[in-house]
Order: structure tokens, then C-alpha cells, then sequence
């Protein structure tokens, strides 16, 4: 991995990455504090995040433009680790930053970027809808200015419903005004930078409702302290390692697969493929700079990576910009980032949330089929209802169950005849086996242990009327055998013997032939009835069908 930083400099490109370096730094600004918040963290952690987790994946990563920042389905994540029950909970925070950068590193480095294609759509549409729902319910306590009670975001949910009489008026309507300046915003040139002027109009809202009514809106300051200056390194507390690690793999694969998604979804300049294997490190590296710097994990981010292309960006140039236009607001401007709103960080989230709600990604699943519907249900089920960090896990479980019901349903048995002129036709197998008979068989297909059932019931049956019948099995094409594939040649095999019949296999592979000969079929069908294809496709086949008939002719 050669990284040469002449290429991020160019008179040409300059003016265009300083522009959108500087979009996408002061929008961080008031969307890190958000994911902060979201996380139920210090929202400082989501600014630090914002601004090391930026800047140390831009060294690393192979897509030019992904911004590598605290995402809503991490930070949901992080929300739900309980770090509150560390004896320090704020390095608990960066000590699960820098795991989880540990695993992203682990995984780029053996070349994981391919599994991610594994993931169903089902399993990653229920759980991102899920995610965008739990956004929403998480901030309606900040939203209304109601502390909410209950075990999970939905008993809260219910809980603030119940209390209506108990919400704040001012910060129901600060929170207001800022999603509908949002809203409006977003439909105009300003764009994105919506965010920033929504949270600065629902800010000046609430400082001038503090002047005319007793209930004062929260503010940034009255949470924590706003510094003037950047923060210390910490280094990770080892003892926390054992408890964060479910965590922190979860967090690994959400970023991962947000990751790939920009990846995928955001060109690079020369046209060429991002290397989503790098990627994973890039966002490792983030990771790593972001908890030693007293911030949250982080991943790759769609909307922020869309904001930096949309805003001009040439090339990562502008991230290293975006990420001095954040040093800048803090040194320069912390005093007034205290005044933010909290209603208005929540309203941004909130607006933020409905966002991620895609109905026509939901549609597109149910009328994929019962099964994908059955799965993507589940995985929201489980993300709404139980920590995220399990439920992220549960949903690689059903994925992992999805794709093999998935491969072993694909697998079908075909019956090969040769006609006289040479040619093979294909059709399906017959019910049963004849009496005298050559039956050629083809299973197309994974030949694993999940479709060794399947298989089964696709062969022809073996009944007393099959005597004297010999079934070619022909193993073209098929590079693994399971063992569980194996005991239903050799159940077969012993059906045919006992109707004075045999079964014969033809196989190209030597991988599979070993395999045969370590599970005993070899040995036990006799060496005259294993036939090796060779690079001449049909050849041995039609060997052994001729050997077939003359034995029947015998």
C-alpha cells in the first residue's frame, strides 16, 4: 500500500478541495456533536471523532473521497454497550475506538473486503430501517425535554407518551423550527449546509425563549465543557479489552459494511475500483487516531462522502481541509458552539433518522419472497428490541442461515442422455429407476452439507423393479464434496448393490477424488467404477456409459 501525498496537491484542484473542505468542516461541527448525543456519550467525543477518525483514515483509504466519521448505526451501537457500568466510562469510550480500529485493521489485512457481498439485502435493509427508528426514538427525550424511563427505546417511547403534560414547550418548539429550517433548507442551493444554519437559528431560538420563559433550553454548556483546545492523547485501558470486545466487533462490521457502501457507491477520480480491503484499514487507522484522541469509533459515511463530492471536491485534499476548518472552530469558536441547542442537535437527528427510512428498499424485499421478508422482519425485530451489538451479530447469523438455505435450494439433478449422433440432452431425472437400466445423472449446484438433503431427493428412487440397473453420476464442474454428500453416494451406492445394480461416479476434480478416497467411496465402489474426466469435456463420460452397456449386455 504506496501512499504518495504529491498526488492530493494541484494548482488546477485547489480551489474546488478548499471548497468543499470547508462544506463539510463546519457542517462536522454541529453533526458530530449529534452523533455524540445520538450515542449517549460526551458530544465533544463525536466532534473529536469527527475531526481524528476524518483525518487519520484519509492517509489510508483507497476510496478518495469516503470521510470516515461517527455514523447513526455506531453510534446506536456504542449507546448500547452499557459503558456507564465501567469504572471510567469515557476511556471505556476510547478504548472501544481503538478495538474496534484494531479489527478493522485485522480484517483489511487478511483481505476481507470480499465477505461484505455476503451480506443479504434483507438482513442490512431491516436492520438500517431499524436503525433510522431507533435515531428517531432515541432523541424524543431531548426533542421534548422529557427524561424518559424505560429498559429500551421503545418502553421510553411509551413512557414519554404517557407524559405529555410533563414536556418542555420551549424545547419542543426550538427542536421545531430547527427540523423544519431543515427541511426547508435541504430543498435549495444551500443544501446540506442547512444543517449548520437550522442549528444556529433553533440555537438563537432557545437563548431568546430563555429571556421570556422559567424553563430554560438545554444547552451544550449546561452538559459539558466546552474546550478552547485540542485534546490529550489517552492510551486504551487494557482491562477493558475482555468486556469490549462484542462490541467491538459489532462496530467493526457496521462500519465495514457502511464502508463498502461508500466504496462502491462513490467513483474515484481515475475511474478505477476502490480496494474495500484498504478501505477497512483506512477506517482501522481512523479508528485508532480517534480513541487516542478522546473520541467515539467511527466508520466510512455515506452522506458525508456524498456532501464532499457534491460540494466539488478533486481529491482528499479536502478532507485534510475539512479537518482544519474543524481545529479552527474549536480553538476559535468554542465559546459560541457552547450555546448549541440540544433540541436542535436532537431535531437534526431526528430529521436524520427519517431520512434512513427507505419504504421502496422495504418493498423490493417483500416482493423478493417470503423467506427475505422473513429475515429482514426478524433483524428489525431484533434491532428495535435488543442491544444493538447483538442484534448486529444476530443479523451475520441469519444472513450466514439466509445464504445456505439459499445455495442448497439451488441445486438440481438432471438427467443426461446421448444420442447416437454424439450430442447430451438434458431433462429431468426420472422418478425411478428402471430394471436394466444406464441412468446418467448431473447435479448442478454447491455440492455442500446444507444441500445434501436436497440432493437426495432428487435422485431417482431405488425400488425392487431396479435390478440390474447401473446410475452414472457425473461430478463435472463440482470442486468440494461434503462428507454429508458423501454418505448419500454411499447410502445410493448400497440401494443399486442390493438390487444387484451399481453406481458409477465420473469425476473431474482431483480436489474432489481425494475426497472420495479419504471418505472410503473409492474403495468401496471399486476403482472400476470411478471414472477421471480430463480436459476433453464428455470423454469419460461416454467411456463410462459404454462400459455400462456392455456390462448389461453381459
Amino acid at each position: 500500500m504506496r501512499i504518495d501525498p504529491r498526488r492530493w496537491f494541484s494548482r488546477k484542484t485547489l480551489g474546488s478541495d478548499v471548497k468543499a473542505g470547508l462544506v463539510l468542516g463546519v457542517e462536522s461541527v454541529p453533526d458530530g456533536l449529534a452523533s455524540g448525543l445520538l450515542a449517549g456519550v460526551n458530544p465533544l467525543a463525536g466532534l473529536y471523532a469527527y475531526l481524528f477518525g476524518m483525518v487519520g483514515a484519509a492517509f489510508f483509504t483507497s476510496s478518495t473521497f469516503m470521510a470516515v466519521q461517527a455514523t447513526g448505526a455506531m453510534a446506536l451501537v456504542v449507546a448500547d454497550a452499557d459503558l456507564g457500568a465501567r469504572p471510567d466510562p469515557d476511556r471505556a469510550l476510547f478504548t472501544l475506538a481503538v478495538l474496534c480500529g484494531v479489527v478493522m485493521i485485522v480484517a483489511g489485512l487478511l483481505r476481507a473486503g470480499r465477505l461484505v457481498a455476503f451480506v443479504p439485502t434483507a438482513v442490512m435493509t431491516g436492520f438500517i430501517t431499524a436503525v433510522g427508528i431507533n435515531i428517531v426514538l432515541g432523541q424524543l427525550s431531548n426533542f421534548t425535554g422529557y427524561a424518559a424511563v424505560g429498559a429500551n427505546r421503545i418502553v421510553k417511547t411509551v413512557d414519554l407518551a404517557f407524559h405529555i403534560a410533563q414536556w418542555s414547550l420551549p424545547a419542543v418548539v426550538v427542536g421545531v423550527i430547527t427540523g423544519l429550517v431543515i427541511v426547508v433548507l435541504e430543498r435549495t442551493p444551500v443544501g446540506s449546509m442547512g444543517l449548520v444554519i437550522a442549528v444556529f437559528v433553533g440555537s438563537v431560538c432557545a437563548l431568546l425563549l430563555d429571556l421570556w420563559v422559567p424553563d430554560p433550553v438545554v444547552l451544550l454548556r449546561d452538559i459539558v465543557t466546552v474546550p478552547g483546545g485540542l485534546p490529550a492523547p489517552v492510551l486504551p485501558d487494557i482491562g477493558d479489552i475482555a468486556y469490549l470486545i462484542v462490541p467491538a466487533i459489532s462496530l467493526a462490521f457496521v462500519g465495514l459494511v457502511q464502508g463498502a457502501g461508500v466504496s462502491a457507491g462513490i467513483p474515484t477520480p481515475d475511474g478505477k475500483p476502490a480496494d474495500a480491503s484498504r478501505d477497512f484499514i483506512g477506517q482501522g487507522a481512523g479508528n485508532v487516531a480517534a480513541g487516542l484522541f478522546q473520541g467515539m469509533p467511527v466508520g466510512g459515511s455515506m452522506s458525508a462522502s456524498a456532501l464532499l463530492v457534491t460540494a466539488g471536491a478533486k481529491t482528499r485534499l479536502a478532507l485534510f481541509v475539512a479537518g482544519l476548518v474543524m481545529v479552527l472552530v474549536i480553538l476559535l469558536a468554542s465559546g459560541l458552539v457552547a450555546y448549541v441547542a440540544m433540541p436542535a442537535l436532537a431535531a437534526l437527528l431526528i430529521v436524520v433518522g427519517v431520512a434512513t427510512v427507505k419504504p421502496s428498499r422495504v418493498y423490493s424485499v417483500i416482493r423478493s419472497g417470503p423467506l427475505q421478508t422473513a429475515i429482514m422482519t426478524v433483524t428489525f425485530v431484533l434491532t428495535l428490541l435488543i442491544p444493538l451489538q447483538f442484534a448486529v451479530l444476530a443479523g451475520v447469523g441469519l444472513g450466514i442461515i439466509l445464504f445456505v438455505a439459499q445455495q442448497s435450494n439451488r441445486l438440481r439433478v438432471r438427467r443426461v442422455t446421448l444420442t447416437a449422433d454424439g450430442r447430451m440432452r438434458e431433462d429431468d431425472p426420472p422418478p425411478v429407476v428402471g430394471a436394466g437400466e444406464v441412468v446418467i445423472l448431473q447435479p448442478y449446484g454447491s455440492l455442500f452439507f446444507a444441500s445434501a438433503p436436497t440432493m437426495e431427493k432428487q435422485l431417482p428412487v431405488v425400488s425392487r423393479a431396479s435390478t440390474g440397473s447401473i446410475v452414472i453420476i457425473r461430478l463435472r464442474g463440482t470442486d468440494h464434496l461434503g462428507l454429508a454428500l458423501i454418505e448419500v453416494l454411499r447410502r445410493y451406492a448400497h440401494a443399486l448393490r442390493d438390487a444387484d445394480g451399481a453406481l458409477v461416479l465420473v469425476v473431474s476434480e482431483k480436489q474432489v477424488l481425494r475426497q472420495l478416497e479419504v471418505g472410503g467411496m473409492v474403495a468401496e465402489l471399486g476403482e472400476e467404477n470411478v471414472y477421471h474426466g480430463s480436459e476433453w469435456v464428455g470423454e469419460a463420460l461416454r467411456r463410462a456409459y459404454a462400459d455400462a452397456r456392455e456390462r448389461l449386455g453381459r
